[in-house]
């Protein structure tokens, strides 16, 4: 009596089978229908620029060289309508297309965050529009491109006598990707990010309106996109403020063996009226003959005691200081350089003074970065990790940190300075410690290829996450710069209080998720009917 209904419920199975197979051909066709008729429905866009659906290969890689996720097509777009016209196309398509957009600078992103897989990438350093025009006066101001390199700002706002106040280490990025992030340098404890000396930015948003912004007018997107990770529009212009450039650069570096010491001398400098107008720090790990290394830049103020100088193989904080130096005011300057060191309790023996022209020490990293390539040693990974750190936490990250993790070598630079809290803008998407005073710890590490040893990516990236670890169980109230993260509770965590409003922000600005999907924080969804 059982044998036939053993044998429905297999005819059962057999059709449900078919079906699937059915279902599952329906949605491939529709997919790959989808998909091959993207290219047509971007080429029959009217533009001033062009679509390259064919050569695409340069935008799935970038500095960080670990992601590589290949687009669909790259824009080089020649004016802002470009833009405007390719986003709102997308936007019209609605949530039944997968295609998603990512604005790409100069390549310098580390986590694959100027890619998009089978999206637009954007080329803004290919975008054209009134050319650059610096403005002078009492408040002297220089209007840019988004897709303008902070190199190129530099050498044109210096025919004026004038320059940006605040920086970056690295010059050969664009002003619309620094601004996405914060942009810091040495300058910052004084006049804040360079997203805190910025006075209006045209903006295309998710749904491809172009909005011109300022504090005052559209100012909840002007905030938003102020290191906003590129999550609520593109920034296509860029209004930077101008002060008097110097002529000349009293650049000065000086060690320590105590962290306390180190830290307590920064933060008495970044707190002082009359100080340096560049301040950064830096360890120094097992390094031997490092002060015969500076002697190609830089003059021992005893050279006696500086050649006899050992560091025992003992971790080592230096102490980076620049001081502008106008034509007229040199006497004034050497005096107040003397004087501010004289309240320093670094190694008298470790005093090294250099005299350069401005743009030599601003574009210092560019002369590294001609070394490296010339050595096939800069297009590596380069899996970098950077933190912002509580003034109270400071000694307990680098107790655990140099005292158990980092003990026998770095992999690259590791950069530790203060900044001042004052001195940004809380309505900005940046986040940032809760303290008066925070630090900026910057492991810039480069790994070589296939490498197996400690200078290989996957010990590199182990050490990275053991730093983060112990920071998370320490309790330090660490929050990344450069963020990646991988699921949107950890971006969750990350904003905190502030999540709330990030996600607002998305949905007013870019409801559909089309910009930036690579930062993980967002994802565009796709009905199956």
């Amino acid at each position: 009596m059982r044998y036939p209904a053993i044998s429905s419920f297999r005819e059962n199975m057999f059709f449900i089978r078919i079906f699937m197979i059915f279902l599952l051909s329906c949605l491939t066709v529709k997919i790959n229908l989808c998909f091959s008729s993207i290219p047509y429905s971007l080429k029959s866009l009217t533009l001033d620029g062009h679509f390259n659906f064919d050569e695409v290969h340069h935008a799935a890689r970038d500095f960080g060289n670990r992601y590589h996720f290949l687009p669909l097509a790259v824009l080089h777009p020649k004016s802002v309508s470009d833009i405007g016209t390719t986003i709102k196309h997308i936007w019209d398509m609605g949530c039944h297309s997968e295609l998603t957009v990512a604005a790409r600078g100069h390549g310098h992103s580390l986590q694959g965050q100027a890619q998009v897989h089978r999206g637009v990438v954007i080329n803004m350093e290919s975008l054209q529009g009134p050319k650059m025009q610096v403005y002078t006066g009492n408040f002297p101001y220089v209007d840019v491109s988004g897709g303008e390199l902070w190199i190129n700002i530099l050498h044109e706002s210096l025919k004026y006598g004038l320059a940006p106040k605040s920086w970056t280490d690295y010059l050969h990025l664009t002003v619309g990707g620094t601004l996405s992030n914060a942009g810091i340098s040495g300058q910052a404890f004084r006049h804040g990010p360079q997203i805190s000396n910025v006075h209006q930015l045209e903006v295309v948003t998710g749904k491809g309106e172009i909005v011109n912004c300022t504090k005052k007018q559209n100012s909840d997107l002007f905030h938003s996109v102020l290191g906003g990770l590129g999550q609520f529009g593109i920034i296509t212009r860029a209004r930077i403020s101008l002060e008097p450039a110097p002529d000349m650069v009293k650049w000065i570096r000086v060690l320590y063996s105590d962290f306390n010491t180190f830290a307590r001398d920064q933060e008495r400098l970044i707190s002082a009226e009359n100080t340096f107008d560049y301040i950064e720090g830096f360890a120094i790990v097992n390094r031997t003959g490092l002060l015969n290394n500076w002697r190609s830049s830089f003059n021992p103020q005893d050279p006696v005691q500086a050649s006899q100088f050992e560091s025992g193989g003992k971790t080592l904080f230096c102490l980076e200081l620049a001081k502008y130096i106008h034509s007229d005011e040199t006497d004034l300057v050497n005096q107040e350089v003397e004087n501010s060191l004289s309240l320093l309790n670094y190694i008298p023996s470790t005093l090294f003074i250099s005299e350069v022209s401005y743009v030599q020490f601003l574009d210092r990293v560019h002369v590294s970065e001609i070394k490296l390539r010339s050595k096939g040693l800069w297009e590596v990974p380069h899996p970098w990790l950077n933190l912002l750190i509580p003034k109270s936490k400071i000694h307990d990250f680098a107790e655990g940190v140099f005292g158990n993790i980092i003990t026998e070598t770095s992999n690259g630079p590791i950069l530790i300075y203060p900044l001042n809290k004052s001195k940004w803008d809380n309505r900005t998407s940046v986040v940032i410690p809760g303290e008066d005073i925070f630090y900026l710890v910057a492991f810039l590490s480069s790994a070589v290829p296939s490498s197996k040893g400690k200078d290989g990516l996957e010990h590199i990236l182990t050490q990275n996450k053991r730093i983060l670890d112990y920071c998370e169980t320490a309790n330090l109230g660490v929050k990344q710069y450069l963020p990646h993260y991988t699921t949107q509770e950890e971006w969750k965590t990350h904003f905190g209080p502030q999540w709330e409003v990030f996600a607002q922000r998305k949905s007013t600005y870019d409801p559909l998720a089309i910009l930036a999907p690579s930062q993980r924080i967002f994802k565009k969804a796709i009905p199956f009917s």
